[in-house]
């Protein structure tokens, strides 16, 4: 490897503004502060919100069936 091409390698403390945890980790930069962490991320701890994509389905459905039975009674 050539010298003084590549950037310092640190230890660094990451800080997670939603739950307050701390855990540490390489990087180039000696703290991270961090919205979410795998401590609170929804998608890791099992509390994901889920949508009913069924009634937005349905509602798309009725909206537009009706301006089909529109433009068919126009021809």
């Amino acid at each position: 490897m050539k010298e003084g091409i590549h950037p310092k390698y640190f230890e660094a403390k990451v800080y997670c503004a939603g739950c307050g945890n701390t855990f540490t980790t390489g990087s180039t930069v000696n703290e991270l502060r961090v919205a979410v962490c795998n401590a609170c991320h929804p998608f890791y701890t099992g509390k994901q919100k889920l949508v009913d994509a069924e009634g937005r389905v349905d509602r798309f459905k009725r909206k537009y069936a009706k301006n089909a039975a529109v433009a068919t009674d126009a021809k």
